[in-house]
């Protein structure tokens, strides 16, 4: 249960991706229909960078483009890295089945993107990540081990 510094504005900007691709599809899909494939794409990009790192997309848009140039200053916190890991998985899978949704039952679908991209946006301006929440609980428990 040790922690280390944990890169906020990698999380931050993670978030931020998060909403504004829900948002383009979910806005979008009104004008041109195919815009949906940007929610199980979206579940893909998740849970692939849950389990390997290097190929989270938004946090590698940080820390390969966004830092660098100073764009995005770094907020180093000193943090367990595993509940962020675990809440972004956890919006992966219901992206995830939201993708499943999409098609007999595209309000269903809608309704589970918006869910995931309204926790990420309350985690963005709040500092509140539900997802962390779950990890906790469930390693208290006895249910999950870091």
């Amino acid at each position: 249960m040790s922690s280390q510094l944990v890169d906020h504005s990698a999380l931050k900007v993670n978030q931020t991706g998060i909403v504004a691709t829900v948002l383009v599809a979910f806005i979008g899909s009104a004008f041109f229909q195919p815009l949906l494939v940007l929610i199980p794409l979206l579940a893909i990009v998740l849970l692939l960078g849950t389990f390997v790192p290097q190929l989270a997309l938004f946090k590698q848009l940080y820390f390969q483009v966004l830092k660098p140039r100073g764009i995005v200053k770094p907020r180093p916190v000193q943090d367990r890295p595993q509940p962020h890991n675990f809440a972004q998985g956890l919006g992966g899978v219901f992206l995830a089945v939201a993708s499943i949704f999409l098609i007999p039952l595209p309000v269903v679908g809608l309704a589970l993107a918006l869910l995931v991209a309204v926790l990420a946006f309350v985690n963005l301006a709040f500092g509140y990540c539900l997802g962390c929440q779950i990890f906790f609980q469930l390693e208290r428990r006895g249910l999950i081990r870091a």
